[in-house]
């Protein structure tokens, strides 16, 4: 999960939102935000979701490409 919250940080601080805009916006408490952006929490899904939306960012789930096992022709 740290790499959705690490995307959503990149994407509040190139965005042109302050805390304040994003809590008023979201409802998310402006010392939960400020944690999120230190790296010290991450968010629940219902916040990820209104941050994305906040941030015009779309959340896509989808099959992680397979690796090539080590055992392949066994």
């Amino acid at each position: 999960m740290s790499k959705v919250f690490n995307e959503i940080r990149n994407a509040i601080e190139a965005s042109d939102k302050t805390r304040y805009r994003l809590w008023k916006e979201t409802g998310i408490k402006q010392s939960q935000l400020s944690r999120l952006m230190s790296g010290q929490t991450g968010v629940s899904v219902e916040n990820l979701e209104k941050l994305a939306d906040a941030l015009g960012l779309e959340i896509i789930i989808r099959h992680a490409k397979m690796k090539a096992s080590k055992t392949k022709g066994r």
